[in-house]
């Protein structure tokens, strides 16, 4: 199920600008102290660099993403999630903007 909404957040309204513009992304912390980001992925074909182990879910649009040390592209759509490894890094092919929620690990 997608997640619609978050409740209870704090919002980083500085956005957090990547490749020219390509990825747009604001920072939240919930009640909890837990921090994720919000964002969108314009099309374009990116590669991220991971610290911490992250989550991508898939709120609206789609995506291709290749993880680290694979040669296959795997299709994420609305309501799926993708897991990267900390330290690492993956390719995401996106054709229609992807929006997505980072789940920090």
């Amino acid at each position: 199920m997608t997640t619609q909404t978050l409740d209870g957040v704090t919002v980083n309204t500085q956005a957090n600008v990547y490749f020219d513009g390509k990825c747009v992304s604001h920072g939240i912390t919930l009640a909890d102290g837990t921090k994720k980001s919000v964002g969108v992925i314009l099309p374009s074909t990116l590669t991220f660099n991971t610290g911490a182990a992250e989550i991508m879910e898939c709120v609206a649009g789609s995506c291709e993403y290749k993880l680290d040390g694979t040669d296959n592209w795997v299709k994420s759509t609305p309501g799926e999630k993708f897991s990267i490894p900390g330290n690492s890094k993956f390719d995401i092919r996106v054709t229609e903007s992807y929006h997505y929620i980072c789940h920090f690990a």
